[in-house]
């Protein structure tokens, strides 16, 4: 789901999104959940393999390319990679897949 031509590849359990825009005004501006202040759904692009607890153990990542997720919208962290803007969040901070 990420740019064909991007090599980023998320490591450890991080998860790269993109907010859903679902609504439009009549004008046709695009606004997402995040203007309403509240959890927003977001689409997965990428998703690390998994990480290491504190006992050693690999806890494999339960998410996929394309799952659709609820997160806190002032949460990810936002980043520009290959002129793409995406979000970067951990795995553990995504309250639900939907």
């Amino acid at each position: 789901m990420l740019n064909k031509k991007s090599k980023l590849e998320p490591l450890s359990d991080f998860v790269f999104l993109r907010f859903d825009k679902t609504k439009k005004t009549a004008s046709g501006i695009e606004l997402s959940d995040v203007s309403k202040n509240k959890p927003a759904k977001a689409k997965v692009l990428a998703i690390g393999p998994g990480r290491l607890d504190r006992n050693g153990n690999f806890i494999k990542t339960t998410l996929k390319a394309g799952d659709t997720v609820v997160v806190n919208p002032f949460l990810p962290l936002e980043i520009k990679v290959d002129e793409e803007d995406y979000l970067v969040i951990r795995e553990n901070e995504i309250f639900a897949r939907i």
